[in-house]
């Protein structure tokens, strides 16, 4: 089982990169809380990965650190979620911001989310309350993802083959929204000046 990877990253494509581990390219999926944390193009990352293997393919899952991650295998361990939703409530949400909102049972925030109804939202918060208890404590403790944000997005180096707008659009696409709802929130903020990454967190807040 791997539990990280260190590498130079080769590709970045939101919601995945490629990290180039001794020659082998490794594809990675992260939540979009993870991905704006990466370092830029050719230069070295270390990422927590979580495994998983079915009968026809092998995925894997990066974070930027070990409580990012295991929140993730949190999330896997309720009724009705896959790795696919959880990669959406970690894309759409900080570690600390999920947890605020299992405490303060926002079922309003969660329905927003592409492959959350009412009853999987309501049973989500349910199982996970007791479950986050002990990340109450340990929210304090760890940075403030929302606000390492900011410091990086800016920095991105567009992919010369995409726009902003089209790449951010494709990333939300993937992560399981419409793609009326994508196209709409992507248009909403776009900018020239802002990176994909930049859109695609104003997208993502603007749709919570």
């Amino acid at each position: 089982m791997i539990s990280r990877l260190t590498g130079i990253i080769v590709e970045k494509l939101p919601p995945e990169c490629v990290l180039d581990v001794n020659g082998v390219g490794y594809e990675i999926n992260l939540p979009m809380t993870s991905f704006y944390q990466l370092a830029e193009l050719e230069q070295t990352q270390t990422i927590f990965i979580h495994q998983v293997f079915r009968e026809d393919a092998q995925a894997l899952y990066g974070f930027h650190n070990r409580y990012e991650r295991d929140l993730f295998r949190e999330l896997l361990k309720a009724n009705g979620v896959g790795p696919k939703l959880a990669l959406a409530i970690l894309s759409a949400m900080s570690a600390q911001e999920f947890i605020a909102t299992v405490q303060n049972e926002q079922v309003s925030r969660l329905v927003k989310i592409p492959g959350v109804g009412k009853k999987t939202a309501e049973r989500l918060l349910l199982e996970m309350k007791d479950r986050l208890a002990k990340w109450q404590a340990l929210s304090g403790t760890n940075q403030d993802f929302t606000g390492s944000v900011q410091a990086d997005v800016t920095d991105f180096s567009l992919n010369q083959s995409h726009s902003a707008s089209q790449d951010a659009v494709e990333a939300l696409l993937a992560l399981g929204y419409k793609a009326n709802q994508a196209e709409s929130a992507v248009k909403k903020v776009a900018s020239n000046d802002l990176s994909s990454e930049h859109i695609i967190r104003l997208a993502l807040k603007s749709m919570l």
